[in-house]
This record gives structure tokens, C-alpha cells and sequence, in this order.
């Protein structure tokens, strides 16, 4: 059974002790210089929340900020770790399909306001998993031109082998109905080879986050 955690949330839409990490993130997601940090138990977040966050934001590995000094230094964690938290200094990637194969269409959005940084699409008789692994290397590509270090969500287990492969490992056939997609998935892996990055990709927890930013809404 997991351990209970308590959020303080001293700046955020409103301020106050949190009992689950949605509840908190609910508080704090979009709020411009939020404040909030996890305690082991309910007196020392009470002591905390009362404290006021000088001092105790900002300290230790449970600290978190939307904006400011300490946005973008997470603590590393588990991936299997229960309370691993949204970086919303991030860009979120995700394909909106109709048939598999069938048209593709992808965007790359800001992961904090949703902004679409890029879109792409419709492209004829692609599948869902080169949508993805495409929407990916086109989010390495725009971050590299911005000399941006951010981090990459996408919520495709298959996409995220791909691009550390170097090259998708797809069925789909290679002919005039499919050149497109090829040509957009030639390119990719072209980039991929030839460039070298820093950033962050990750998995997008859908089950605890909900659905990921850039999500076409087509379940």
C-alpha cells in the first residue's frame, strides 16, 4: 500500500493542505509562481503550511515550482515512483488518427497553458506509433533550433523505443499512398542521426495525470 503524503499548497488558486497529489496539482497547474511541497505526515505539513513558505519552499527533494528559482530542477525519481510530479516546463506531443492506417495529424503544445507550439497534419495513411515517434523528433528538432534543455511528454510507450532506437520498427508498406508519412519518417530518423540532444524524453503517466496535453480528444 502506498504511503500518504500531504501537500501544502502555500501559493496557488487556493491555498491549503492536500491529501492526494490531484488534489494538489488541481491548485497549482497554470498558476503563474506556485509554491507547494510534500510532507510524511499531517502535523508537519500543518507546521509547514502555517509557517509560511519562506524558509521551507524551495528545500529538500520534495520542493516543487511552477515558475522561478527552482523551475525545471526536479528531483529525480523512479519511474515507478507513485508521487512523480508534472514538469510543466515541458512540451507535450500527441497524434489525433481516424483509421489505423488512416489520416495523421500531431502537435506539440506547451505543457503549463496548452499553447500549440506546432501542428502537422492531416497526412494520408499513417499509423498512430509514427505519428508519434514523428511528433517526438519534431519537438527535439524545435527545441534544439530554441537552444531549449526542456523536456518531451509523450504518452506512447512504442514512440519513446523508437526514438531511442533510432529508427521505428512499423509494418506499414512503402508505396504512393504512403509516401508521405514515409517522407515525414525519413526525415526523423535522418534528424535523429545525425543530431545529438539533451533534453528529457518522457513517458506521460495518463492514469494519474489524466489525458496528456496535446490530446486530440478521439478516444
Amino acid at each position: 500500500m502506498a504511503k500518504s503524503k500531504f501537500y501544502v499548497v502555500w501559493e496557488g488558486k487556493k491555498p491549503g493542505i492536500y491529501t492526494s497529489w490531484p488534489e494538489c496539482q488541481a491548485q497549482v497547474n497554470g498558476y503563474a509562481d506556485a509554491k507547494y511541497k510534500s510532507y510524511e505526515s499531517r502535523a508537519e505539513a500543518e507546521a509547514a503550511f502555517k509557517g509560511g513558505w519562506k524558509g521551507r519552499w524551495g528545500q529538500g527533494k520534495s520542493a516543487t515550482s511552477s515558475k522561478g528559482a527552482g523551475a525545471g530542477k526536479y528531483p529525480k525519481k523512479a519511474a515507478s515512483d507513485e508521487e512523480e510530479e508534472i514538469i510543466y516546463d515541458s512540451i507535450s506531443v500527441d497524434v489525433g488518427t481516424r483509421g489505423n492506417p488512416g489520416p495523421v495529424e500531431y502537435k506539440g503544445v506547451d505543457t503549463r497553458t496548452g499553447e500549440i507550439l506546432f501542428y502537422v497534419g492531416p497526412v494520408e495513411n499513417g499509423t498512430n506509433n509514427l505519428g508519434e515517434f514523428i511528433a517526438i523528433v519534431h519537438g527535439l528538432a524545435y527545441l534544439k533550433k530554441q537552444g531549449s534543455q526542456k523536456t518531451i511528454y509523450s504518452d506512447s510507450r512504442t514512440a519513446l523505443a523508437w526514438v531511442r532506437n533510432k529508427k521505428p520498427a512499423t509494418t506499414l508498406a512503402r508505396n504512393e499512398s504512403t509516401r508521405k508519412i514515409w517522407e515525414l519518417t525519413d526525415r526523423a530518423v535522418e534528424w535523429l542521426q545525425n543530431n545529438t540532444y539533451d533534453n528529457k524524453i518522457l513517458k506521460w503517466n495518463t492514469e494519474k495525470w489524466g489525458e496528456i496535453k496535446a490530446d486530440f480528444g478521439r478516444k
